[in-house]
């Protein structure tokens, strides 16, 4: 662990070393989620609610996804780039290495823009939350459950690439789970609502962790927990399973 907290600073060190760079990324990314924001509060100035969520409940919503994803996207950069990184054979340099390889990729890079999610969601949730000690920490655990299941789910999808040797499924179940975690799950419906809280976890990404905030639930948070857990367990057999054969077969990639 000690080695994967060194590996993670020295990942903020690279990505800080230009401040103004620094700076200049994340306030465009907080330019972008304020349009979003704005969108929204048009929007439930026609609306005042869209089965049972409101204007307040939605931001609430989009605090919790924009840190979230801020944090998967951001600090754990690599989670979306399996692909990538297999094709270009850049695990070969990581499986030299005394270290978990997953943990290790997952923290060997930084994206600078997307931490401004982070910041932005942070700022939200003060600003709109209501924060109060027990909605504070529900947030924060709810955001970590949050970062950690979106994280699993795009390295599950990454890891395909062991398998198919492209990484198209990766970039569309990026799209799709950032874009349906935006919307409440509560206004889908059939077999669309059910596929949120299962092949593509997004119901669980925001909208579960914001109705535990606005209202504690044992069942709600149990079944985060629980999701989570296995994501992040599918996740690591996926890529466990994906090792051997790149290991043993890598060689398809420059045939």
């Amino acid at each position: 662990m000690r080695g994967t907290v060194a590996v993670l600073r020295a990942a903020m060190r690279d990505a800080t070393a230009r401040r103004a760079a620094f700076w200049w990324q994340i306030s465009v990314m907080v330019a972008n989620d304020l349009i979003w924001v704005l969108f929204w509060m048009i929007f439930f100035t026609r609306v005042p609610s869209v089965r049972g969520w409101d204007s307040e409940k939605v931001l609430l919503l989009f605090a919790v996804l924009t840190t979230g994803s801020g944090l998967a996207l951001g600090i754990l950069a690599n989670c979306r780039r399996i692909p990538v990184l297999v094709r270009e054979g850049a695990l070969d340099e990581v499986l030299t290495l005394p270290v978990s390889p997953l943990r290790h990729l997952l923290v060997s890079r930084v994206d600078t823009v997307n931490l401004g999610d982070t910041v932005f969601g942070v700022v939200l949730f003060l600003a709109v939350g209501r924060p109060t000690p027990l909605r504070a920490a529900v947030f924060v655990a709810g955001v970590l459950l949050s970062t950690a299941l979106l994280a699993s789910f795009l390295v599950l999808i990454g890891c395909a690439v062991f398998v198919t040797g492209d990484g198209e499924s990766s970039g569309l179940g990026t799209h799709a789970i950032l874009v349906l975690s935006s919307y409440p799950a509560d206004i889908f419906q059939g077999a669309t609502k059910m596929l949120l809280y299962t092949v593509v976890p997004a119901g669980f990404v925001a909208s579960v962790p914001a109705r535990l905030i606005d209202r504690p639930d044992l069942t709600d948070a149990a079944a985060l927990v629980l999701i989570t857990g296995i994501f992040a367990a599918l996740a690591w057999t996926a890529f466990t399973l994906g090792l051997h054969r790149y290991a043993s077969g890598s060689g398809w990639r420059r045939s």
